[in-house]
C-alpha cells in the first residue's frame, strides 16, 4: 500500500510533499531537521506544500489567534486591540480584546521570537482567526525555508560529497540570514567587605569604553557592541585587608576612594558581536531603584494606562451606541432640562445629554427602562474593574522582585546578532537531502537558464539516486512550474 501525508504519519512527515516517493530512511531525516530550522529575517510559505502547513502554524502557538469575533480597532508592531461581539447577551457592553505581540524576544534555543500583525483597522475577525505571524510562519502557514532556484549539476568539484554551492545574491539580498539574541546577565551581590556596586564610574577605565552606558552605568537600547565593550558597569570592594569599625565609619562618612574597589564589569565576551535590544532589570524588595529601573518602570505603567484608556474609550463608545439604540424613538415620561414630558427622542435629544445624565433619564417603556438600568450598571462595573485590574499591574511593577540570597540586584542586557549564510553552514531539504555550503560565487560565475536567469544553489545529481528520495526532484519540477505560473499570471 502506498503512503500518503493524509495517513498515520506523525506532523512532520505529514509536512514533506511527495512522502511517498521517498525512502523512509530519508523521510525520517527530513523529520528530524525540520525541528532544527532557524527563524529566518523574512519568512516565505513553500510553493509545493502538502495542506498540513496551516494547521501545524495554528497548533504550535507561536502566531495569535483572535478569542472572539469581533472588529479591529487598532492595529501597530506591538499590539492589535479588536472590539469584540458579545454573542451570549445583547443587552451587554461589548468587550475588548487587546494582543500585545511578543517584539525581538529570545528563545530558548537564542532564536529571535518575533510577531507581525496580519489584520488592518476596520478588519472583521472571526473567532480563531489567525491575526498575527510569528517566527516562521507566513500569512498562518508554517515557512521554515525560502523558494530558491535548485539547479542539479556537478560544478567543478564544488558540489562533491553532498556539498552545495550558493549563489552571491542569497547572501547579499539577506534570503537566509536569520537574527539570534544572546542574554548576559550580571549580579551585584552584599559581600563581606561591602556591597558590589553598579556604576559609570569604574576605575582605570577611559571615557570612550564608556561612551554607550547612561548614568547608572547600563548600557543604552540600540547601542551597537562589539567584543570587549562594556554592558554593564560594576565595582567590587577589595579583600586585601578586613576594615576595622573606626576605618567603616570613615569610610561610610567620607565614601569610598576609588583605589579600594575593582573592576568587575560585564564584558561582551571575545568573537560576539551585536545590537542592545532590551535590558531589564530586577532590584531587591525593598530597595530603591536606580534612574534606569524608574526609566523602564514608568515605560511600563505608561503602556498599561495606554491599554486601559484605549479600552476605556472603546466601552464608552459601545455604551454609548447601545443606549442611542434602546432611546431613539422613545417617549419621556417625564421633563429632563430644555425637553417636556412625552418628547419623542431623536438625535438632537442625545447630541445635549452629558454622560453624567444618563442614568437620570425617565422613558414610558418600561422594559426599555430596565435595560438602561441594567445597561448603566454593567457600564460602571466595567469601568471600575478596568481600573483595579490597572492599579493591580502597576502594584506589581512597582513592589521589586525576588532575588537570590545576598544579591541586591539583578541586569540581564539582550544583544542581537544578524548571522548571514556562510560558508560551513549546514542546509537541508524536506527530503533528508542535507550537505554543507562549500563556497558562496559570484552571481555572474552562477549557472544560468536558457532566458538568462541564474540559479541561486546547484546541488550534486549523484546525491539523488543512492538515497531513493526522488521527492525532491518531483518537488523541483512542480515548484518551478507554480513559479512559472506566478510570473506568468503577474505578467
Amino acid at each position: 500500500m502506498d503512503v500518503s501525508p493524509k495517513q498515520l504519519v506523525s506532523v512532520a512527515a505529514a509536512l514533506i510533499p511527495f512522502l511517498e516517493n521517498d525512502d523512509a530512511n530519508r523521510a525520517l531525516m527530513g523529520s528530524n531537521m525540520q525541528r532544527q530550522a532557524v527563524p529566518l529575517l523574512v519568512s516565505n510559505s513553500p510553493f509545493v506544500g502538502t495542506g498540513m502547513e496551516a494547521v501545524v502554524a495554528r497548533d504550535s502557538g507561536v502566531a495569535i489567534l483572535a478569542k472572539r469575533s469581533g472588529i479591529v480597532d487598532q492595529v501597530d508592531a506591538t499590539r492589535i486591540v479588536i472590539r469584540a461581539y458579545n454573542e451570549d447577551d445583547n443587552t451587554e457592553i461589548s468587550p475588548v480584546d487587546i494582543y500585545s505581540l511578543l517584539k525581538f524576544q529570545r528563545s530558548n534555543q537564542n532564536t529571535c521570537v518575533n510577531q507581525r500583525p496580519l489584520v488592518k483597522v476596520g478588519d472583521f475577525v472571526e473567532k480563531g482567526d489567525i491575526i498575527a505571524d510569528g517566527p516562521s510562519t507566513d500569512d498562518g502557514e508554517l515557512a521554515l525555508g525560502k523558494n530558491v532556484l535548485v539547479a542539479y549539476m556537478p560544478w567543478n568539484g564544488y558540489n562533491f560529497e553532498d556539498s552545495i554551492l550558493i549563489s552571491e545574491r542569497i547572501v547579499h539580498d539577506d534570503v537566509f540570514t536569520s537574527i539570534h539574541i544572546e542574554e548576559f546577565e550580571i549580579m551585584a551581590r552584599d559581600t563581606k567587605l561591602g556591597q558590589e556596586e553598579i556604576t559609570r564610574d569604574i576605575p582605570n577605565v577611559g571615557e570612550e569604553t564608556l561612551k554607550d552606558l547612561d548614568e547608572a552605568g547600563i548600557v543604552y537600547v540600540g547601542a551597537e557592541v562589539k567584543a570587549g565593550d562594556v554592558l554593564v558597569g560594576k565595582v567590587t570592594p577589595k579583600g586585601e585587608t578586613p576594615m576595622t569599625p573606626e576605618e567603616k565609619l570613615l569610610r561610610a562618612i567620607f565614601g569610598e576612594k576609588a583605589s579600594d574597589v575593582r573592576d568587575t564589569s560585564l564584558r561582551l565576551p571575545p568573537g560576539a558581536s551585536g545590537t542592545v535590544v532590551e535590558v531589564r532589570i530586577f532590584s531587591r524588595r525593598g530597595l530603591e531603584k536606580d534612574e534606569r529601573a524608574r526609566a523602564i518602570e514608568r515605560q511600563d505603567i505608561e503602556r498599561l494606562a495606554k491599554d486601559r484608556d484605549d479600552e476605556q474609550v472603546i466601552i464608552e463608545r459601545a455604551y454609548t451606541n447601545r443606549l442611542k439604540e434602546i432611546l431613539i424613538g422613545q417617549k419621556l415620561s417625564s421633563d429632563f432640562k430644555d425637553f417636556k414630558k412625552g418628547y419623542k427622542i431623536d438625535d438632537v435629544f442625545f447630541d445635549n445629554l452629558n454622560k453624567s445624565d444618563w442614568s437620570n433619564l425617565n422613558i414610558n417603556d418600561e422594559k426599555a427602562q430596565q435595560n438602561i438600568e441594567y445597561l448603566s450598571e454593567h457600564f460602571e462595573n466595567a469601568l471600575k474593574n478596568l481600573e483595579l485590574d490597572f492599579s493591580d499591574k502597576v502594584e506589581k511593577l512597582q513592589s521589586g522582585d525576588e532575588l537570590l540570597p545576598g544579591v541586591m540586584k539583578m541586569i540581564k542586557v539582550f544583544v542581537a546578532v544578524k548571522r548571514k549564510l556562510q560558508a560551513g553552514d549546514k542546509m537541508a531539504g524536506r527530503h533528508g537531502n542535507k550537505g554543507v555550503i562549500s563556497r558562496i560565487m559570484p552571481v555572474e560565475d552562477m549557472p544560468y537558464l536558457d532566458d538568462g536567469t541564474p540559479v541561486d544553489v546547484v546541488l550534486n545529481p549523484l546525491g539523488v539516486p543512492s538515497r531513493m528520495n526522488v521527492g525532491q526532484v518531483l518537488e523541483t519540477h512542480l515548484g518551478w512550474a507554480a513559479y512559472g505560473i506566478g510570473k506568468k499570471n503577474w505578467r
